[in-house]
């Protein structure tokens, strides 16, 4: 027996498919990954999905090799809250410093996604308690969002991922309130113009505000650009605008989850934050999450980024944070994602993805929806573009849940030798089986058309399977 075949036989991983490794990567440089499954070794697959929208310079990068190497030798570990470093105070100074002016006052880094969240959601509340309002509690969060995989963060979330932890979940329908999500495709009416949907839902959230009482009110959360809850649509003109005049109004604190779109991915040319597309400077966010592209998979790191007004309270308070986690601020992968985010600042690397990326989804949507198949949509911003696939253009009518379109489509891509997430559609026909894209920063203009043919194919080959089955035509 091989070493390939007897690997196969067992796992010892208690996460996805528990019964077998299932795929699993063994080796990758720049956009391309090797994959092993079942005993075949599948080299040169195209990561279209950069591993979970993580990749931001990709795979083997011999600079970062060194980045680390230096700060394997040249860092400590401390307990932040008794013993800080120097280079997590660099990651928050060159983070602020590129980030629009009087944005953001202060970081915490953290070691992922989720507990980003967790760590912002006790930063409002202690907020409010340094300024003598402990009843400003509820969070208002959309319909259709995920905000992680912890039960805080799920709290927060609204999909059908997390309904079967719903006993799990604090505070659900009286802490944790539900508004409507900004979905242009398929609930903007016709006969309104993008602003005027943004006004429309901006409405329902101030009723919402007030039929709750705005003094219990804490904060009103959105992902800038929604990701595998979603599929990556932009929200409609106005909208975080509105929202931001919004809170305030009420002194909510505006705060924008960016852990999947943020940190350059959706920036634009030298840019980190996806809300620069979409906000001036002195509409920045109050809190903001981020990860994934910081350390572009080489480290564990994710961070919150709090605005002057957060900083001034606690200033003007009790000057401290009640508590923090063992390896927050931890130096080594602070370290490494400096390094990795002066090299993409000193390449331009975030007006790559952003141009490639851009070209992506006009080659899709010039491809796709000029042809007959199951392509409904293609939405996104810069580096992060999705594809929702529906039954009937017309209606937008999705495709029934037991046809596992989402994860059909991901197998064909696997097969053509691209890699991407594929979703499935909700229960409720409320949004689509979806496919995302999110490939490194380091693409080329080869690589995308790439990425596309790869796409295409897989959609023509899943819409004649899908016609001969009777399930589309």
């Amino acid at each position: 027996m091989t070493a390939a075949a007897a690997s196969d036989s067992k796992s010892y991983i208690f996460q996805g498919i528990i019964d077998k490794p299932g795929a699993q990567v063994v080796g990758g440089k720049g956009v391309l990954i090797d994959i092993e499954r079942d005993g075949k070794v599948y080299p040169n697959m195209i990561d279209a999905i950069g591993g979970a929208a993580v990749a931001s310079l990709g795979w083997d990068d011999e600079e970062v090799q060194d980045i680390i190497a230096k700060a394997a030798t040249e860092t400590t570990y401390s307990y932040p809250t008794l013993i800080a470093n120097k280079e997590a105070e660099r990651l928050a100074q060159f983070y602020i410093e590129n980030s629009p002016k009087g944005a953001f006052s202060a970081a915490l880094w953290c070691t992922s996604g989720s507990e980003s969240n967790e760590n912002a959601l006790r930063i409002v509340r202690q907020y409010y308690l340094e300024r003598g309002l402990p009843n400003k509690v509820k969070i208002i969060s959309r319909e259709s969002s995920y905000h992680g995989f912890t039960l805080g963060a799920q709290a927060i979330s609204w999909n059908p991922r997390i309904d079967k932890f719903e006993p799990y979940l604090f505070g659900r329908n009286t802490i944790c309130l539900k508004m409507p999500c900004a979905y242009t495709y398929r609930f903007k009416n016709k006969s309104e113009t993008e602003e005027q949907y943004s006004q429309r839902l901006v409405d329902q959230v101030e009723k919402m505000v007030l039929d709750n009482d705005p003094d219990t009110v804490a904060a009103i959360i959105v992902e800038t650009l929604p990701g595998s809850s979603l599929g990556t649509t932009p929200p409609p003109k106005g909208y975080l605008k509105m929202l931001r005049a919004l809170c305030n109004k009420y002194d909510i604190i505006f705060y924008l989850d960016e852990v999947m779109c943020g940190t350059g991915r959706c920036g634009g040319d030298g840019k980190l934050n996806c809300w620069e597309n979409f906000l001036d400077p002195d509409e920045a966010p109050d809190i903001q999450t981020v990860g994934k592209t910081l350390g572009s998979g080489y480290v564990t790191i994710a961070g919150v980024l709090v605005g002057p007004k957060i900083k001034d309270a606690f200033m003007n308070g009790s000057k401290a944070i009640f508590g923090g986690h063992t390896y927050s601020c931890h130096a080594f992968n602070c370290a490494v994602a400096l390094g990795i985010q002066e090299k993409i600042k000193r390449e331009n690397y975030t007006g790559n993805v952003f141009e490639k990326g851009t070209l992506i989804n006009k080659l899709l949507t010039d491809k796709l929806l000029s042809e007959d198949n199951i392509a409904g949509d293609v939405r996104g911003v810069g580096g992060f573009q999705s594809v929702e696939f529906v039954k009937d253009r017309v209606t937008k009518e999705a495709f029934d849940t037991s046809l596992n379109v989402g994860a059909r489509f991901k197998e064909k891509c696997f097969l053509n030798g691209l890699v991407v997430m594929g979703m499935p559609s909700n229960p409720d026909g409320s949004c689509g089986d979806r496919a995302l894209l999110a490939p490194s920063f380091v693409l080329t203009e080869d690589d995308a058309e790439a990425i596309v043919e790869k796409f295409v194919k897989s959609v023509n080959e899943l819409t004649d399977e899908l016609r001969a089955e009777g399930a589309w035509n």
